[in-house]
Order: structure tokens, then sequence, then C-alpha cells
């Protein structure tokens, strides 16, 4: 009897030692270059960015307007373009109240051609002032990940 118990617990130990091997190489963390809670699309989608060019075009697009001095010229910092990921350019969509700006990238994997982004869950605080918001962030991710669609994921 204890031959036995002890053969199972071996196969459980390798088979689960075995599964975590294979899904660590395709979850790793996203870095977010940029965030802002208006200016995206109204729709949610993305856009693989390729340059730098289109990066500045992109930040500088979406970007909000904000005050400037009389007399001064408004300075605008780009962050740097990383070459040796893919950049990311993701549209939230429309939301009617609440800041629903993305701070943190939890993980992300890709499974059939689905690049899936682990975000904390949005949580409200209460009655808030009705006003629409666009949301948009860009991120980073491996170069050698290949997809075709984007889907976000709440977790706590």
């Amino acid at each position: 009897m204890n031959k036995l118990l002890i053969f199972c617990f071996a196969t459980l130990m390798s088979c689960t030692s075995t599964t975590a091997k294979k899904s660590e190489p395709m979850q790793n963390k996203g870095e977010i270059i940029k965030s802002e809670s208006q200016g995206g699309a109204e729709q949610a989608g993305f856009v693989i960015i390729k340059n730098e060019q289109e990066f500045q075009n992109a930040i500088k697009s979406l970007q909000s307007t904000s005050l400037v001095e009389v007399g001064t010229e408004p300075v605008m910092k780009y962050p740097n373009f990383p070459n040796d990921k893919k950049v990311i350019l993701y549209n939230l969509g429309s939301f009617r109240s609440g800041d629903h700006r993305v701070n943190e990238i939890k993980s992300i994997s890709v499974k059939d051609n689905v690049l899936y982004v682990e975000i904390p869950m949005y949580e409200s605080g209460g009655m808030e002032i009705q006003m629409l918001s666009n949301p948009w962030f860009i991120f980073t991710v491996p170069s050698n990940y290949k997809f075709t669609s984007v889907q976000l994921k709440s977790s706590k």
C-alpha cells in the first residue's frame, strides 16, 4: 500500500512540475509606456506601432490638451521607443464615468494567436460625476509574440 501511495504522489508531483515549465516562457510581464484617461477611440481596439515616427504621432494625436502659460512653448516629453519589443496602442473604448486608466499589467500570455493582457479589476468609488472618457494605453510585449487580436482580462 505504501509503494502505491508513493507512486501516486511521485506521478502527481511530476505532472505539476511539467505543466509549470511549459507555461513559464509564454508568460511575462508587460510594460506600460503611457496611459491616459482621455483621447482614445470610442471603440475598443489595438494597433501595433512599428517605428519611432508612428510612436510619436500616436502620442501626439492622443495626448489630451493642457494649459500652457502665455509666452512659453509647450514641452512634450516622449518616452523612448523600445526597438527590441513590440509596442501596442490599446484603446479601451468609451465609458460614462470613473477613471479607467490602466496603471499596471499583471501578466501577458499568448494562446491561439490571442494576446491576453491581465490588468487589475477596476473598482468604482461609488457615486461619481457623469463624464465621458476614452482611455488608452501603450504597452510593450516581447518581440517574438505572434498574435492577431488582444483581449483584456480583469483580476483582483
